[in-house]
């Protein structure tokens, strides 16, 4: 069912260890080809392509693309109340933690009379996508824009796909914990459309408009979204190109196999594409969820799905020496979401350089932060945890620097500043100086 990749007594440069380790195969360049016209349509014909398009992908023409507020506010009538508590908790702790990623101005005093303050504002506007293919995300909605409320956007509008059972309006429970999180702007539109949608905005057939176009798009999605948000990047900022979510347990001879075979299988369940990888100096360990992964997945709901991921590529066990060349090979993965379970957790988490999360212990599956551990879920994938950040307060803020300098501060590195300028062969800069004395 997993395969195992053996890198006992091997020494590999890195290389040669990116070459060995197992990865899904996904062509983002390749959707480009098949998601431009798409978005090239979008940008054109507006809302009609839009309905063209749901119709096509989604089989349901929607009436309304942008959601009734009314639709909205019944939505979290009919809400189930055992999932309304839990969306509640998953908003409050959320909100505790983004509350404190809010970055502090700051301002330094270079000279007498010379400052530079640093100021962080939000962006005017964003747009958040919600999927809504094998499965809908609540809780990405809580994870997208509860960070851009913390971080003081002041307009938020998030779209996901019409669903046919909905009467071509997004998922239910996504829209009432849009309700529970005061967004009234939701529009039914999924895949590289809403893409599409969101960057460039878009008109009703009679010259209205329907959707303003927004700075910034986050949120995760398939690999049409992710070729999407590569093609609309620099007409807006993006979070990162996520790609299928991924789960690397880094465990050794004392984790339990009933709980990393759990685990895998959690990710699993998510998409075929998804990534499951066990990194383990422990051969008894890898037989035993070898095990335990063949009875788990028998009697899972979606054991189709988690057994083409698990049988994927993408997955695999991975055996090692011993637990230092286990953070080598963790560290080179750069996984979504990592796992330690070993002696000494919170040790081992601290050596970790590379991943969107780490997940601590027995108790702290990556379940947990997917709903409600606090912290956000939208997180790099496909290696993007070397260079890349999960989504947060960050994600929604720009660094601008205002300086200020009186006369007598000027005139003090005035020569310094001819100086320079000369130098560069840019006489002007130097006189936009010396013009003031």
């Amino acid at each position: 069912m997993i395969s195992r990749i053996d890198l006992r007594g091997r020494t590999l440069t890195r290389r040669e260890l990116l070459e060995e380790l197992p990865r899904p195969e996904v062509d983002v360049e390749a959707a480009t080809e098949s998601v431009a016209p798409i978005l090239a349509d979008v940008r054109h014909r507006g809302a009609d392509a839009l309905r063209d398009l749901a119709e096509r992908f989604d089989g349901v023409r929607p009436e309304h693309l942008r959601v009734p507020a009314e639709a909205i506010a019944a939505a979290v009538d009919v809400l189930d109340p055992q999932v309304r508590a839990a969306l509640e908790e998953t908003i409050r702790r959320v909100r505790t933690v983004h509350a404190a990623q809010r970055p502090a101005d700051f301002t330094v005093q270079v000279a007498p009379g010379a400052q530079v303050r640093q100021r962080w504002i939000p962006v005017r506007r964003v747009g958040l996508y919600v999927p809504g293919g094998l499965a809908v995300y609540p809780s990405s909605v809580i994870m997208n824009v509860v960070a851009a409320q913390e971080a003081g956007v002041g307009a938020l509008a998030v779209a996901s796909p019409p669903q046919q059972d909905n009467g071509g309006l997004p998922d239910p429970v996504v829209l009432a914990t849009c309700a529970l999180l005061g967004v009234d702007e939701v529009y039914a539109a999924g895949g590289a459309q809403a893409i599409g949608l969101l960057a460039y905005g878009a008109a009703e057939s009679d010259g209205s408009t329907l959707c303003e176009p927004v700075d910034v798009i986050t949120g995760p999605g398939n690999v049409y979204v992710a070729a999407a948000k590569r093609l609309v990047r620099g007409v807006v900022g993006i979070d990162a190109e996520a790609g299928p979510t991924e789960i690397a347990i880094l465990a050794d001879g004392t984790a339990d196999p009933v709980h990393v075979a759990a685990d895998l299988v959690s990710q699993a369940e998510h998409d075929p594409l998804a990534a499951s990888v066990l990194v383990t100096p422990s051969v008894e360990l890898a037989m035993a969820v070898q095990a335990k992964l063949v009875d788990r997945v028998q009697v899972t709901r979606h054991a189709q799905r988690v057994a083409q991921a698990l049988g994927g590529r993408q997955s695999a066990i991975v055996l090692v020496d011993d637990l230092e060349a286990g953070l080598d090979v963790v560290n080179a993965y750069g996984a979504e979401h990592l796992e330690i379970q070993t002696v000494h957790a919170a040790e081992v988490a601290e050596r970790v350089t590379s991943a969107g999360a780490i997940f601590v212990g027995p108790y702290s599956p990556v379940s947990l932060g997917d709903y409600i551990a606090g912290s956000n879920h939208v997180l790099p994938t496909g290696g993007c945890a070397h260079f890349s950040s999960g989504l947060g307060v960050h994600s929604f803020v720009r660094a601008v620097q205002v300086i200020e300098y009186d006369a007598d501060a000027l005139r003090e590195v005035s020569g310094k500043i001819v100086a320079l300028a000369e130098a560069e062969g840019l006489p002007a800069h130097g006189e936009a100086v010396t013009a003031r004395f």
